[in-house]
């Protein structure tokens, strides 16, 4: 082999040695041991959507993911830390390695399928048109000349933006608090959000105030991963589905929404 030879030989080397160190930390799939040797799970999560994602008294994150979250760290043994996240920055946040898992609310579909992967779900909710009473609204014919507000780049925006007719005046906001403030201050005729959103505006407006208009979608909602984590998403699945079989997911579900755990079928 010739000098020249050798020097390229062991520039490649060198390049692949670079190329390894860039992107060995994206190419090493994260585990329930690699977490467990950590001695932590990072757990992203909204704080904005009651009673899912909430704040405590204390101003410490609390729900029913909150309480998902807590049952998961248990079963592994790990202390578990709570990161909020907004519905803008929550897949960011997971695919930026800010956070391990992502328990905060978020609906399972084709397109945010692309860049995350799901558990099986953990939890549901109906998204629905909600606005003022007087204003009348029974379908997209409606939206027209009307001001619609929803949470940026949610569930709801994908759901009323596929049925609003061209022209209709959709408002999008940073998250569900933002949005259902639009409502109460009347920057907006009606919002879509969740029925649990819905139910606490109704708390704090006058009865019949608002209403129910349509329904716009029924979400699933699953724990997301980043791609590629076989193991670890298997380890997630299991412990869906073990505490679904054992009851605990119901007592939470009682706990929070005052209702049993639905009947949820894989992904």
């Amino acid at each position: 082999m010739t000098s020249s030879t050798t020097r390229r030989t062991a520039l490649a080397a060198l390049g692949l040695g670079a190329a390894l160190a860039v992107f060995a930390p994206f190419a090493t799939a994260q585990s329930v041991a690699d977490i467990q040797k950590k001695g932590e799970l990072t757990v992203g999560m909204l704080v904005d959507f009651p009673p899912y994602g909430t704040t405590n008294a204390q101003n410490q994150p609390d729900g029913y993911d909150a309480d998902v979250a807590r049952l998961l760290a248990r079963d592994w043994g790990v202390k578990l830390t709570i990161v909020p996240v907004t519905g803008p920055n929550r897949i960011p946040f997971l695919l930026t390695n800010k956070v391990d898992l992502l328990v905060a609310s978020l609906a399972i579909s084709p397109e945010r399928a692309k860049q995350v992967d799901f558990s099986m779900p953990y939890a549901t909710a109906s998204v629905v048109l909600y606005g003022v009473s007087k204003t009348e609204i029974k379908g997209p014919a409606d939206f027209k000349n009307k001001r619609l507000g929803v949470a940026r780049a949610s569930t709801q925006d994908v759901a009323l933006t596929a049925i609003a007719p061209e022209g209709t005046q959709i408002r999008r906001f940073d998250d569900d608090a933002t949005t259902m403030q639009a409502l109460l201050s009347g920057q907006v005729d009606a919002i879509g959000c969740s029925t649990t959103v819905a139910a606490q505006i109704a708390k704090r407006a006058p009865a019949n105030t608002y209403e129910q208009k349509l329904v716009l979608t029924e979400q699933r909602m699953g724990i997301a991963l980043r791609p590629g984590q076989a193991g670890l998403k298997k380890a997630v699945d299991d412990f869906v589905a073990r505490h679904k079989a054992n009851g605990e997911l119901n007592k939470l579900y009682q706990k929070w929404l005052g209702t049993d755990f639905p009947a949820l079928s894989g992904s």
